[in-house]
């Protein structure tokens, strides 16, 4: 049997995590019917953190040329770069908070909606472009600068650590208003005294680069807030172009803080960002890019 044939098969593994809000007991269940009516059985559901993520190895020796992955951008980042190399294909579901990467290769469009789409043949197998650098690889998008503390505070708030929600909120905005801000210099875009956030998000032509910033009381609220929501674009910000490869630096030479689909990592104060393939098939209803 050919990797094209189980991937078109009726039978699947579904990776889901207890730790994502969308995760619960009855949202699995839920999505195993929905799979189950639309022809597509899950032979076996893993749950993250209980069980490690699966291989390659672990999929071709059951014979399962289909995973499901039904949890946020964070782990699905970690479950699709396991599985670089596998001759099967990944199925995302929008199983977190965002659902950036599912939104990338379905839209906005529901669960049901997608998997009927799948299950009749409808889903092409894509590998898009993805953002790198030497902390790893970004498939719905990485973030630069001071203004990734916002994720501490985001990650606070669903855990409803009040205490952390304070000291991370009086950290990022001493941070945002600092002067460790980040420049793009190779090539040289955008204002050369920096700024707290810049957007590296993939696409088919390359790296889009959108810097955010913050001078006054109310764009400080404005961003900081739209960064908790991880809703980005609605803080004040401005497009500084479309890249292959760019050179980001920190304007004091601190290490430069960086969120990958989410997850916090850093570098030294300079950092190269690049493009490549995703090294896994993924299963897209909408035009992917």
């Amino acid at each position: 049997m050919t990797a094209q044939d189980r991937t078109n098969g009726r039978q699947a593994w579904l990776l889901a995590n207890s730790a994502s809000g969308s995760n619960t007991p009855e949202a699995l269940e839920s999505l195993e019917d929905c799979l189950g009516r639309h022809g597509i059985a899950v032979e076996r559901t893993i749950c993250l953190p209980d069980e490690d993520l699966p291989t390659a190895s672990d999929l071709d020796a059951a014979g399962i040329g289909l995973l499901v992955i039904y949890t946020g951008d964070g782990t699905l980042n970690a479950a699709i770069s396991a599985l670089a190399g596998w001759d099967g294909a990944v199925f995302v579901l929008p199983g977190g908070t965002k659902n950036l990467l599912s939104k990338r290769l379905h839209g906005d469009r529901e669960t049901e909606e997608i998997v009927e789409t799948v299950a009749g043949g409808g889903g092409r197998r894509v590998r898009p472009v993805m953002a790198c650098c030497e902390a790893g690889t970004a498939l719905a998008g990485l973030l630069v600068g001071p203004g990734t503390r916002w994720g501490t505070v985001r990650e606070a708030m669903r855990e409803f650590d009040v205490t952390g929600m304070a000291t991370g909120t009086a950290d990022a905005l001493a941070e945002m208003t600092g002067e460790s801000m980040v420049r793009a210099v190779d090539p040289t875009l955008g204002s050369q005294d920096g700024y707290p956030l810049i957007e590296m998000t993939p696409g088919e032509h390359g790296i889009q680069l959108d810097a955010f910033y913050a001078e006054t009381a109310g764009e400080f609220a404005a961003q900081g807030w739209a960064i908790l929501r991880r809703s980005f674009r609605e803080g004040p910000h401005k497009r500084l172009g479309v890249v292959e490869e760019v050179t980001v630096e920190s304007a004091d030479g601190s290490p430069l803080e960086i969120l990958i689909d989410g997850e916090p990592a850093k570098l030294g104060p300079r950092g190269v960002f690049t493009v490549a393939a995703c090294a896994v098939d993924l299963l897209a209803t909408g035009n992917a890019d």
